[in-house]
């Protein structure tokens, strides 16, 4: 069983969707997916929780390759509101990916898969679960540019294998949201989790590759990142951008993911893009 959490609002369902697209093509044994959302309309009108009904689609979809999987919808509003106030809920970044710092108060397995709504699987998504992090924390790939610019350790936390119970025995999430309420950050799960870790492993580039797909890529993370050439220029493409993806960032190997997709929203355009 693989247990993996996202974290998102009603309009960001369809990057779930295409990144459980994508899990399904390479991974078919039982799946277990935690939906965790949150209601934030005082900030913006779309700050609205995934619905009930999206979670049920996303479970059918997911027991058409293994009856045993399942999808589980959380609503963390109350614990959000009352655990993470301060400083950061409204900067460059989402507040939906402070959920990940409420891990040790959600019910979850032992053993969950954090990953962002704007991944892509390329391999089989057991090859990253199965690593062994039973002495760590977690487990993360190093950030693209920040190991340059931040730290030569600094990650990207975008795709974060978590040992919740040796985080929650070292108070990691308590530490973390005590930085983020008391703290401005640039990019503040992140930076909360760098500071606040005791051990973590760092993955290898292939479990969350921030450009171009590579052969070994495991998981393919479209997140921002910076073009020199021909003017510098900071870019910000989504897989559910579909031209974007083909004529800027010149990736054509999810196009049979695509095709499902656009196959699903003849029916559920409404439920998924809404």
């Amino acid at each position: 069983m693989v247990n993996i959490m996202f974290s998102g609002n009603k309009s960001i369902f369809k990057g779930i969707v295409l990144a459980t697209l994508s899990i399904l093509k390479h991974y078919k044994n039982p799946l277990t997916i935690y939906l965790t959302t949150l209601d934030y309309t005082e900030i913006k009108p779309n700050f609205c929780c995934m619905t009930p009904e999206q979670a049920d689609f996303l479970d059918n979809l997911v027991k058409q390759t293994n009856a045993q999987s399942q999808v589980k919808l959380i609503d963390t509003t109350i614990m959000f509101k009352q655990l993470l106030y301060g400083k950061n809920h409204n900067n460059d970044y989402s507040p939906y990916t402070l959920i990940r710092l409420l891990i040790d108060k959600i019910d979850l397995p032992d053993k969950i898969l954090y990953l962002d709504a704007d991944i892509m699987a390329c391999d089989d998504i057991s090859l990253l679960y199965d690593i062994d992090i039973s002495e760590y924390e977690f487990a993360s790939a190093l950030d693209y540019m920040g190991k340059f610019w931040i730290a030569k350790d600094y990650f990207n936390a975008g795709v974060t294998l978590f040992n919740r119970k040796l985080a929650i025995k070292n108070d990691l999430f308590e530490k973390c949201r005590y930085l983020v309420n008391t703290k401005w950050f640039k990019m503040p799960d992140q930076s909360a989790l760098y500071r606040s870790k005791t051990s973590m492993l760092i993955l290898d580039g292939r479990f969350n590759e921030q450009r171009m797909p590579k052969q070994n890529t495991v998981v393919k993370h479209f997140n921002k990142g910076i073009k020199w050439l021909p003017f510098f220029h900071i870019y910000n493409v989504k897989q559910w951008q579909f031209d974007k993806v083909h004529n800027k960032l010149k990736i054509f190997c999810f196009d049979d993911i695509f095709e499902q997709y656009t196959e699903l929203l003849k029916d559920h355009k409404q439920l998924i893009e809404n």
